[in-house]
């Protein structure tokens, strides 16, 4: 199918479009995000003026392409360069660690996307609060399945488009349920629609007063707000404090030692205004970090509840 809308362009950075938006997608299975064989990632978004199928791809060593389908394709593409890290600025990162500087000479494509789309970021975050990955991997794929609509244009294996806020309010608890999300939760996301508005105009603020502005709505945190900002405002110094693994990862990886959250804000005070940048980089690196010995976090299944 010929696209909607289709924009090329050359990064001012050096960037990689499978390691830029490896975090924007939640899991292998998210009908939101998908990769193909050719190094191309698509993307369902739900833009102001409507649904929004993007295909972001290397057309060219030096130009990145995004072609996209829908009502909103327009508007999807002008935002493209923005979410392949246009926007993203390493000025004064300084690796400094070896294994910093190994990672961020091994990745140097790294960039930090920017969605601008606060409430696609902000669900599939609060679902993951205090479970499992997986199991808020597959509430998100539940709920999107049976509340999203199909993505338009051709993808590469069928894709939904996110609900709109307004739908997400009007789910009911049993559905929330079905999914596996207590009411807790749910209650959460649905607080957070009814002032979905104001929170997409985050994105048009400072990355300090977007936090707060989160951080406003009864059951978004720190580690929420941080989640949100990573995705959706581009913030390379989001920090995902409170983090159940996150602090005794980096104090492994980094420094060979426990840590708990005040002695990983510590340490990685030298590097910040680009801390979300560290986290990406030893992820995208696999450096390892503590040993798994201690018992992990269960799965509980809120369905049968």
């Amino acid at each position: 199918m010929v696209p909607d809308a289709t924009l090329s362009w050359t990064p001012r950075h050096e960037t990689d479009v499978g390691l830029t938006l490896a975090r924007v997608g939640r899991g292998p299975s998210d009908p939101t995000f998908q990769r193909t064989r050719d190094g191309s990632a698509w993307r369902t978004t739900l833009m102001p003026t409507g649904a929004a199928t993007m295909r972001l791809s290397r057309l060219s060593p030096d130009e990145l392409r995004c072609q996209a389908w829908g009502p909103g394709a327009s508007e999807a593409v002008a935002t493209a360069p923005q979410l392949l890290g246009s926007g993203d600025d390493p000025t004064g990162f300084e690796p400094s660690h070896p294994v910093l500087v190994d990672a961020h000479r091994r990745h140097s494509g790294l960039r930090i996307p920017r969605t601008g789309r606060v409430v696609e970021a902000l669900v599939p975050a609060i679902l993951e609060q205090k479970v499992i990955t997986l199991q808020a991997m597959r509430s998100w794929r539940e709920l999107v399945h049976r509340f999203g609509s199909p993505a338009p244009g051709p993808t590469p294996t069928p894709m939904r488009v996110v609900p709109a806020a307004e739908t997400w309010r009007r789910i009911s608890s049993w559905e929330w349920h079905r999914a596996g999300v207590d009411p807790q939760r749910s209650r959460t996301i649905v607080t957070a629609m009814r002032v979905a508005d104001s929170l997409e105009r985050c994105a048009e603020l400072t990355p300090t007063e977007a936090q707060q502005r989160l951080q406003s709505i009864p059951g978004i945190g720190v580690w929420t707000a941080a989640e949100v900002a990573q995705r959706a405002f581009g913030d390379a110094d989001a920090l995902s404090v409170g983090d159940y693994h996150l602090s005794s990862y980096i104090g492994h990886a980094l420094f060979g030692q426990d840590f708990d959250d005040a002695a990983m804000v510590v340490a990685m005070e030298p590097w910040r205004g680009h801390r979300y940048r560290v986290v990406r980089l030893l992820e995208a690196a696999g450096v390892a970090g503590k040993p798994r010995r201690g018992a992990r976090m269960a799965l509980v299944d809120h369905r049968w509840h």
